[in-house]
């Protein structure tokens, strides 16, 4: 039987799908934030999911954009959301992480508490 080896290519989307499913799985994440402008314009789909994805060689670079619960330890909360990333597109991708930045951007606080 012959050994075939081939290459497999992963969509930059499927990193942003990725990312952003990882993201939203962690307890005090509500809901992710949309990016104006930036890398995820040229792509069709994601522009304005709250992620975005570089790569450099065999490696990832992630910028999560989160907007999160009330009453939650943001510093906790991003760090699980860096460590849940991180271990996703390793596990799934095999791709090293560069990084993972978190960037909060708003709070969702419960309407009858607006004033």
């Amino acid at each position: 039987m012959e050994d075939t080896q081939g290459k497999t290519t992963v969509s930059p989307e499927v990193l942003m799908t990725i990312a952003r499913l990882s993201a939203l799985s962690v307890p005090g994440v509500s809901r992710l934030a949309p990016i104006s402008g930036g890398v995820n314009r040229l792509f069709k789909r994601g522009a304005g999911d709250g992620v975005r994805i570089e790569t450099e060689e065999n490696a990832v670079y992630v910028d999560l954009h989160v907007v999160l619960q009330q009453d939650v330890n943001i510093r906790e909360v991003s760090r699980n959301v860096q460590q849940n990333v991180a271990r996703a597109m390793q596990e799934m991708v095999g791709m090293d992480v560069g990084c993972v930045n978190i960037h909060i951007e708003d709070i969702d606080y419960h309407d009858s508490e607006a004033r």
